[in-house]
């Protein structure tokens, strides 16, 4: 069903129904809906749901949705990204409450068939009428917290109404937020941002299934299942009947239960009790890195006689995820008995929380691309289980838990302590609440491996202890995490992560050296190398043409908030190290650069320092409205040169410049046992003359694991050089990585360390790269459609005696606008004077608008191409 709903009708809604059948259904009330603040609205919620009452003026609005995007969408408010658009919207207008209305049918229904009105996220607080009646008050608030209601007597066949009358949060409630992302959305995100749905059933419910799986991690030729649920007999009458389950084709099970008047039980099939649930040879779930992540279905049903009251699908992975901690005292993460090296960046939903199924399909497609193998989701779960499902079918990991912004008082707007701003016994309330709901809403994923309940900060025990108490109850089968940073908790010890920065721009070799704060070692939960400027292209849709060059206030209002409203330390490096920007399409070039060069650095280091290093989240992973910082692709879906840095750095199997030791890394990323591989190393100084070449032949490179060969014997004295890396398997190149390097070590000021940055005292001189002579490649391009996609195949040569230097590939539309999601094999790379290359990629065929697809080439030093 739309929005990913794992549960299909059984039954169509236009049919009779006898006097002996219930319908048992989801169905999404994501139709039409009509938005209204309540200073313009005179009528009570009484009338307001009444079938008779025409809405006067209302807005269209989308739900799940926030009462800012229907405005947006309306045109209400327009270009409210573009400049500083959105410092002028007045934040009044979303002081008083809004009124969401829509209609839903129903046929006629037989007796005993039951009626819940499911609302799985309203922001903040809610009240509630059907048909004319108040189903519920002020008692439905928390952004976070799911609610269902029993509406039975209240909805009839053919027409009904609902109407919520929705509250912003209000300072001190812990609500959604982007604490130092970017600017908060004037309306505060309120509206019903989540799935609203009926659930219809006959008189017995089933909610709250489970799925638990243990596997033999020593020879994976066994695997055991746990299923439980929750049945309620909503009925007056007591009910006898039987929970049947079933997983695939063959595997049944099944328990008979009486249930008395209006009561509620857990059931559990447990495989010592049902052998059927010790599962030979289990197809197991993988993160994308390991293997294959296998997907299982889970059908429950209850009947009475040959009856069923309600049913449910659940989709489930076979796999076992534990913590441990090394003897260095770092956290790390072991999948069906293997460890496994955490990489991937902070995911955040758009601004106004308006992500669509593309969007998300997008974001995860890139993280595949990027050949990482997780997302931290830091207080943005989704407005519905989409994201997860594709996170599921993917192979990538979610780490999932609460947001700083409720930690520190200028973010929360109320006082908040050492253990931040969850103070009051309402505050913990609504956090303990609202985490039981989501553990419940979200534990049958696989792709989920860690429930963090602290973010900058620990809790206060005595909500720590909530939350260990309800994670016990409902979710023992994976591990949890106090808090993001380096905190131990007076309840669980040391968290035994990091967080420790940096934030802002460091060089690339801080990640090998620096071994106190964020370098590569342990799991750092947040970090990266700063800003992360984006293309031309989208510039030009969030700054004003006269205030693109030289870089203005306007590019600040993009920027990032707090220390990072600037783009100082990165802007420094960029002129130190490869000399002042003239123009903005040279800063734009050396911004690339940075990016590309910094990303590969942080990534490679830590894949190449394991078992030190257990795990790195990129801050960030995308971005939640137009900006210049913390992304791996822009709001706009484009790629930086970073994204290709981070696919770079993560090849299956990959060589890489050591910038600690001054030597080459290989590197096996995969779960087998690399063959004999051979690594060859080419240095040549800024003219390309050769000063050393070898080959190493590497034989037996365990699977996540590292070779490293010995410190580079020959390096330019002075200025700037280059070298050239490529690792064959098998004959068969696997792997090329060129850099950019100097005799001039980037040095850095480590006395001068604070939680964000750590300065620099000198810069390597990579100026050469400035006199680079202007390349005018040979290239030949090949576009073909498949199904839904749209492939290129493109063959460059560089004919010329000089470097062609970051060349830059995109598909475009006929009309000149870069086709996005895009799927390089690489980008941003660079060809050596005689060099031949064939890169291929493609887009989603519908992305082209009907137009026809262009290649276009462009690059440091290189002479545009358009094909």
């Amino acid at each position: 069903m739309k929005h990913g709903y794992y549960l299909s009708l059984l039954m169509s809604l236009a049919l009779p129904v006898s006097a002996q059948q219930w319908i048992t259904a989801r169905q999404p009330l994501d139709g039409k809906w009509e938005i209204q603040s309540a200073a313009k609205v005179k009528e009570a919620g009484n009338t307001i749901s009444a079938v008779n009452f025409s809405p006067d003026h209302w807005y269209p609005a989308k739900v799940p949705g926030t009462v800012m995007a229907s405005l947006v969408e309306d045109g209400v408010y327009k270009d409210i990204f573009f400049h500083n658009n959105m410092e002028h919207i007045a934040t009044d207008p979303f002081k008083d409450p809004w009124w969401h209305r829509t209609t839903f049918q129903l046929p006629a229904m037989a007796p005993g068939q039951v009626v819940q009105l499911q609302f799985d996220g309203v922001n903040y607080r809610a009240a509630i009428w059907v048909n004319g009646k108040q189903v519920a008050a002020d008692t439905v608030r928390g952004g976070f917290r799911r609610f269902t209601f029993d509406v039975s007597t209240l909805v009839h066949a053919g027409t009904n109404v609902l109407a919520v009358k929705v509250t912003a949060p209000l300072p001190g409630e812990p609500t959604i937020g982007f604490v130092d992302w970017n600017p908060a959305p004037p309306d505060k995100n309120m509206g019903i941002w989540r799935d609203v749905q009926l659930l219809l059933s006959g008189p017995v419910t089933i909610s709250q299934p489970f799925v638990q799986t243990t596997v033999d991690t020593v020879a994976y030729k066994r695997a055991a299942v746990t299923v439980s649920t929750l049945l309620s007999n909503e009925s007056n009458t007591p009910v006898t009947g039987t929970l049947e389950g079933q997983i695939g084709e063959e595997i049944r099970f099944s328990q008979e239960v009486t249930l008395t008047p209006k009561s509620s039980r857990q059931l559990t099939f447990t495989p010592l009790q049902y052998p059927v649930l010790n599962i030979r040879n289990p197809r197991l779930w993988w993160t994308r890195d390991l293997g294959k992540p296998e997907l299982y279905q889970l059908s429950l049903q209850f009947k009475t006689g040959n009856t069923v009251t309600d049913q449910r699908n659940i989709r489930f992975g076979i796999r076992q995820v534990s913590d441990y901690i090394n003897a260095d005292g770092h956290r790390g993460y072991i999948l069906n008995g293997r460890k496994l090296l955490i990489r991937g960046g902070g995911w955040t939903d758009p601004m106004l929380l308006n992500a669509t199924p593309d969007y998300e399909r997008a974001g995860i497609d890139y993280a595949v691309q990027m050949n990482l193998n997780t997302i931290r989701m830091e207080g943005f779960w989704g407005n519905n289980e989409h994201l997860y499902n594709l996170c599921d079918e993917k192979g990538i990991f979610i780490m999932v838990g609460w947001s700083a912004h409720w930690e520190w008082d200028n973010y929360m707007g109320a006082p908040a302590d050492d253990f931040g701003g969850i103070i009051t016994p309402e505050q913990q309330f609504i956090a303990a609440q609202s985490w039981k709901d989501q553990i419940i809403w979200l534990r049958n994923h696989p792709s989920i491996f860690v429930w963090v309940y602290g973010s900058d900060k620990l809790p206060r025990p005595a909500l720590e202890q909530q939350y260990l108490d309800i994670l016990r109850q409902y979710d023992p089968s994976r591990p949890s995490l106090s808090s993001a940073h380096d905190n131990t908790s007076t309840l669980t010890g040391p968290a035994a992560v990091k967080m420790r920065g940096p934030y802002d721009y460091v060089p690339p070799d801080y990640w090998y050296i620096d071994e106190k704060n964020g370098g590569a070692f342990g799991f750092n939960t947040e970090t990266g190398p700063g800003p992360q400027v984006p293309l031309l292209e989208s510039l030009k849709k969030m700054i004003p043409a006269d205030s693109l060059w030289p870089i203005s206030s306007a590019w600040m209002y993009h920027a990032a908030r707090g220390e990072f409203h600037n783009l100082d330390y990165y802007n420094n490096a960029m002129e130190k190290r490869l000399g002042k920007a003239v123009s903005l399409e040279d800063y734009l070039r050396k911004a690339q650069y940075l990016n590309y060069e910094g990303m590969r650095a942080m990534l490679e280091a830590f894949t190449a320092n394991r078992p030190t290093a257990t795990g790195i989240i990129q801050w960030m992973y995308n971005s939640s409205w137009p900006k210049l910082w913390w992304q791996l692709y822009d709001y706009y879906l484009l790629p930086t040169a970073a994204f290709y840095g981070a696919r770079k750095a993560g090849e299956p199997l990959h060589i890489s410049w050591n910038y600690g030791r001054r030597g080459v890394d290989i590197i096996n990323n995969t779960a087998a046992t690399a063959g004999q591989l051979k690594a060859s190393i080419h240095v040549m100084d800024a003219a390309l003359k050769t000063l050393y070449k070898k080959d190493t032949l590497i034989t037996g490179l365990l699977p996540q694991n590292a070779a490293h060969l010995p410190a580079l014997a020959v390096a330019p004295a002075t200025g700037t050089w280059y070298l050239d890396l490529q690792l064959e398997d098998q004959g068969n190149t696997v792997s090329r990585n060129f850099y950019v390097l100097s005799s001039r070590q980037d040095v850095l000021d480590t006395a001068k360390t604070n939680w964000y940055v750590t300065p620099q005292t000198s810069f390597s001189d990579l100026t050469a790269l400035q006199q680079l002579p202007p390349v005018k490649l040979e290239m030949q391009s090949k576009l073909t459609r498949k199904n839904d996609s749209t492939f290129a195949s493109v063959v460059l040569k560089n004919p010329g005696n000089n470097l062609a230097f970051m060349v830059h590939l995109d598909i475009r539309r006929q009309s000149g606008e870069t086709v996005v999601p895009v799927f390089w094999e690489e980008n941003d790379f660079t060809l050596l004077p005689g060099e031949s290359r064939t890169v291929n990629g493609y887009v989603h065929t519908k992305d082209l608008q009907q137009q026809p697809a262009v290649v276009s080439l462009s690059g440091w030093n290189i002479v545009p191409i358009h094909q």
